[in-house]
């Protein structure tokens, strides 16, 4: 008796203990830090004191596609 009610509700709960391993998805967007102007214009300022082709100027354009890739997903 006991293992015909195993054989009949097992497959019903196997689907949920599968599940519990499945990872999370996340639907949310990670928040852009907004900058204001006078932070912005500082920035740019102490960007020009840069070397010319700095690996810093090279990871912050980068990091200005990430921002607008947020942005869009929030979108």
């Amino acid at each position: 008796m006991l293992r015909s009610r195993l054989r009949t509700i097992a497959p019903l709960l196997a689907p949920i203990y599968l599940g519990a391993c499945a990872p999370t998805i996340s639907s949310g967007c990670p928040p852009v830090r907004p900058y204001d102007a006078d932070f912005r214009a500082r920035a740019a300022e102490e960007l020009t004191l840069l070397p010319q082709d700095s690996a810093i100027e090279e990871m912050l354009k980068d990091y200005s596609v990430v921002r607008a890739q947020l942005r869009a997903c929030r979108a």
